[in-house]
């Protein structure tokens, strides 16, 4: 009987949202696996096939962070100009020949190379997902549908780090082709089974140029309310990104919790947001988004804070259940209010200066 309604309660919410959007969420969770099966292993794959150290790699991201804005950037503009579909198709093909290259190089040089070019092509498309699902899904439904998207990407994340190890064990370069291919497949799905959303051009308007797409930015910065929110969930964020860059050396050198142990930390976040993240987020649709933001923000800061205060590994995973929390309230909403705040014409370039640096950003791209 409990089997019997929880298939049921499963077809009801699958018949709530429309073809295209599960279409989306498959294609994220066939994109993000790839990914995952990856990224975790870059470092490992650096220091040993160059034979250098963690400043080598640093620098790595570094550039891989400035490339992904630089494509983020370039991506919003040309997701409004162009068109999302478009977008997506070559932001996954691109990414994958890159990939491709990543592997095959020999020198640490031409990895930067390549690194570089991964990131402006891995970045480009991400403005694109946001604003299709802003197109495809009415307002009220857009938290929910982010919420969903949210536990796609964090369902690859459990699996593929796992299965990119057992391949990782027999051959890295292997690790590079799979990334490709997923990424080939997800474009595939991507050009036969979605329709473009892009809206249409209104009757009698001229069609923007691309210097007018890219000049676009400065009406958005001219956005004062939204800027604020941009403001204030850069804040957050500020608060947030700990958790994958201090949290980790800081419970090592003080507390003497090791690798093994801060990977449970950060798995307990991931299966909480798979099991949590619908449910919350369809309970709190009808409140207010500010005082939602507002509450997320507060559980982040409190969980936080308790790594201060506490000793115990205990303690330290409630800390996380804490902040987990916070996030599964903060971040649905705050992607469904930058569509919110976006004219549809403009939902691409939106949707860049609220990511990668927020948790709109952030959430599920």
């Amino acid at each position: 009987m409990f089997l019997a309604r929880q298939r049921q309660r499963l077809t009801n919410i699958y018949h709530e949202y429309p073809r295209a959007f599960w279409t989306v969420v498959v294609v994220n969770f066939i994109d993000r696996l790839g990914g995952s099966l990856l990224f975790p292993f870059f470092a490992l794959y650096i220091t040993r096939r160059f034979n250098v150290g963690m400043t080598e790699v640093g620098g790595l991201f570094a550039i891989w962070s400035a490339a992904s804005f630089i494509g983020g950037f370039s991506g919003g503009a040309l997701t409004d100009r162009l068109g999302r579909k478009g977008m997506i198709v070559f932001s996954l093909v691109a990414t994958s020949i890159s990939s491709l290259a990543l592997g095959f190089v020999n020198t640490i040089g031409l990895f930067f190379i390549a690194g570089f070019i991964s990131g402006i092509f891995t970045e480009i498309g991400s403005p694109a997902y946001q604003a299709i699902v802003a197109d495809i899904l009415p307002e009220e439904k857009r938290a929910q549908g982010y919420s969903i998207i949210r536990v796609a990407f964090n369902l690859a994340v459990v699996f593929g780090p796992v299965i990119g190890g057992f391949i990782a064990q027999r051959s890295y370069l292997a690790l590079f082709i799979a990334d490709a291919l997923i990424s080939l497949i997800a474009a595939g799905v991507v050009f036969f089974a979605i329709a473009e959303t892009r809206p249409e051009v209104r009757p009698g308007a001229e069609p923007e140029t691309t210097a007018e797409s890219f000049g676009g930015y400065l009406r958005v910065l001219r956005d004062a309310p939204f800027m604020i929110f941009v403001t204030v969930s850069t804040l957050a964020w500020l608060v947030y990104m700990n958790m994958n860059t201090t949290l980790g050396v800081y419970l090592r050198n003080v507390h003497r919790i090791p690798e093994s142990g801060y990977g449970l930390i950060l798995s307990l976040n991931a299966a909480m947001v798979v099991l949590f993240q619908f449910p919350i987020t369809r309970r709190l649709e009808k409140r207010a988004p500010m005082r939602m933001m507002a509450a997320g923000a507060a559980l982040l800061a409190l969980g936080f804070a308790m790594y201060g205060f506490f000793s115990a590994y205990i303690m330290f995973l409630t800390a996380m259940a804490v902040i987990t929390i916070g996030e599964m309230i903060m971040l649905p909403v705050s992607n469904a209010l930058v569509a919110q705040f976006a004219p549809q014409e403009m939902r691409g370039r939106y949707s860049f200066i609220t990511g990668p640096g927020t948790p709109a950003g952030c959430s599920a791209w």
